[in-house]
């Protein structure tokens, strides 16, 4: 069985593998712009990369702006928002995760890439939250 939390935590880690790939998601563009002149103060050296700019940015918690700690809630915000629509999608697709993608291997936007290559099999539902989240 494919089981719930296996393919939340898959959909999960590849949300977060694609939002983190580019720099032009909106959570990357909601910290760059709230958090600009701290980003130049403090961070300015850091690698992008595995939460080094946000760990700066947490080093630097005490020295923060309004507006980027705004920022810091508003990203995190939309980061909810899209797990939710995540487990949504996930619990929606189950069946057809387990019917059609069972031997596919997580990770790498390959279930999502297992749906749409069986989408003419696959079910409304499924279709449709795709469709809802945006992940389609």
């Amino acid at each position: 069985m494919f089981g719930k939390l296996r393919l939340l935590v898959a959909m999960t880690a590849v949300m977060m593998i694609s939002a983190t790939a580019f720099a032009t998601d909106p959570l990357t563009e909601t910290v760059k712009n709230g958090c600009k002149a701290e980003l130049e103060s403090y961070c300015k050296g850091v690698t992008p990369g595995e939460g080094r700019v946000l760990a700066c940015l947490y080093a630097h918690e005490d020295k923060l702006s309004a507006k980027c700690e705004f920022a810091l809630f508003d990203a995190a915000v939309l980061l909810d928002r899209a797990v939710s629509a995540l487990a949504y999608a996930a619990y929606e697709c189950e069946d057809d995760l387990e019917k059609y993608c069972a031997d596919v291997p997580v990770g790498e936007g390959r279930l999502l890439d297992c749906i749409t290559k069986n989408k003419k099999k696959v079910s409304k539902r499924c279709l449709d939250a795709l469709t809802e989240t945006g992940l389609k």
